[in-house]
């Protein structure tokens, strides 16, 4: 769409508010929104916005990073194909925008990030395809914390009957956004669902995950509920993950690049050489995939989250599981599942990141250990065997995730000074800040942060 045709759209919806969004170095969706009467203008323009808005960490606290102080502004400048009216305030709309410098040029973005890890595979005549299964928990207030709605079983369809108008809610919301919907499920945690979407281009995977929390999180308040994206609200029941599923097609997207028939689990060479790269920089892609304290406990014994390096053919406690094919759409369904990120992630750094190490790995035309593919839990493998097949566990916490991505010189130049050394500070401010406090302090910022 042009400026002109989101203008006369936003009109003919009766829309009266257009909210500019981005997702910062926290990890949070924020924006300000535009009067009808100004968007013409603002489109033109761009919104303003402190440069210090991308040294916030939690409780609006700032990190000290130069250049993002109190002076200074950018601009939120908006992508006009990502424009869409809230289905939950038909009076409001949305808009994805990139932060760029008063000049125009690319700012501390993590939108610019991912746009810039796909020219590099589109320049290797590759079309990177992402399918996202977020997860979320849905409660009612309790307190000073809150209570999952009901108890039921993984996949046990007593689970369903409480969400019946919620979930309906919710899916028509995202049929009207534009997101194509797979599958919907209650999960393994009391109140823990998953509704999972279909493969897009990953520009519009990520911005697809945007439109998903606000719309979810929005429905639920509609229905006097509480649905929340923190990885380990209620630490005694399972994580909520966001599987990250990636493939590479050709230009036309006529052909998944990473289907080989009569090969090992039907993966091409292209595809070994692209989860050799993961692999590789897996330690340092952890503050990208993992950002808070929270995440942390996701990651443990038991919690089919990939807590270690190794890989394996649908192999749910594996960092990295390659998926079986379906009978019948064997091309089409041919992928790699990264299983470890969560939702409290920002979607274009997590995937951003997946690709510049995936990339990296196609590049220099690596090949995976042999030994790191396993099918089993890597936790039930002793010390001895997992040191002799190079399976090392990855970071326990922030703090080591935040040393491993630091150590990792190839993905912090791929993030560039700014984006790379503001993220970083942010995250150090927000380990210092929950490291101090216990644990009901923790779960309460982040159950309604994410």
């Amino acid at each position: 769409m042009t400026h002109d045709e989101v203008v006369r759209k936003a009109k003919e919806q009766g829309v009266k508010l257009v909210f500019f969004v981005y997702c910062d170095n926290s990890n949070l969706i924020r924006g300000k929104a535009a009067h009808i009467t100004k968007l013409p203008s603002r489109l033109n323009s761009g919104v303003g916005l402190t440069v210090g808005q991308q040294a916030v960490a939690d409780m609006e606290t700032f990190a000290d990073i130069p250049g993002m102080g109190t002076a200074g502004e950018a601009r939120i400048v908006a992508d006009p194909a990502t424009y869409r009216q809230m289905p939950w305030s038909p009076s409001r709309g949305i808009i994805i925008g990139d932060l760029l410098n008063l000049d125009g040029t690319p700012w501390a973005c993590p939108r610019t990030f991912l746009k810039q890890q796909i020219a590099r595979a589109e320049k290797m005549d590759l079309r990177m395809m992402v399918g996202l299964e977020p997860e979320f928990y849905v409660a009612k207030k309790d307190g000073d914390y809150y209570t999952p709605l009901e108890d039921s079983h993984s996949f046990h369809l007593t689970g369903a009957i409480y969400y019946v108008d919620f979930i309906d809610e919710v899916i028509a919301t995202m049929e009207q956004m534009g997101l194509e919907v797979e599958t919907y499920y209650n999960e393994t945690g009391p109140g823990h669902l998953e509704i999972a979407l279909r493969y897009a281009d990953a520009l519009q995977a990520a911005d697809n995950h945007i439109y998903y929390r606000e719309a979810v999180r929005n429905v639920a308040f509609k229905h006097g509920l509480y649905a929340s994206f923190a990885a380990k609200p209620f630490p005694a029941e399972a994580g909520a993950g966001c599987h990250i599923h990636l493939s590479a097609w050709d230009k036309a997207a006529k052909k998944n690049l990473f289907y080989q028939s009569n090969t090992p689990y039907a993966l091409s060479e292209l595809g070994w050489q692209f989860l050799a790269g993961v692999m590789e920089h897996m330690p340092g892609l952890m503050p990208l995939m993992c950002p808070t304290v929270n995440s942390y406990r996701r990651l443990v014994a038991g919690s089919w989250a990939g807590s270690h390096l190794c890989y394996g053919p649908d192999n749910r406690a594996a960092s990295i599981r390659i998926p079986s094919l379906f009978k019948g759409n064997e091309m089409n369904s041919a992928n790699l599942e990264v299983k470890i990120p969560d939702n409290s992630s920002n979607p274009y750094l997590a995937i951003g990141g997946i690709l510049a190490a995936g990339l990296d790995g196609i590049e220099r035309k690596l090949k995976p250990n042999p030994k790191q593919n396993i099918d089993t839990d890597p936790n039930d493998l002793t010390p001895e065997e997992m040191a002799e097949r190079g399976i090392a566990r990855l970071p326990y916490d922030l703090e080591d995730a935040i040393e491993e991505l630091e150590k990792d010189s190839y993905l912090v130049d791929a993030l560039g000074p700014v984006l790379g050394e503001s993220f970083i500070k942010v995250r150090k401010v927000e380990w210092e800040h929950f490291r101090k406090r216990d644990e009901l302090f923790e779960l309460q910022r982040h159950f309604n942060k994410y």
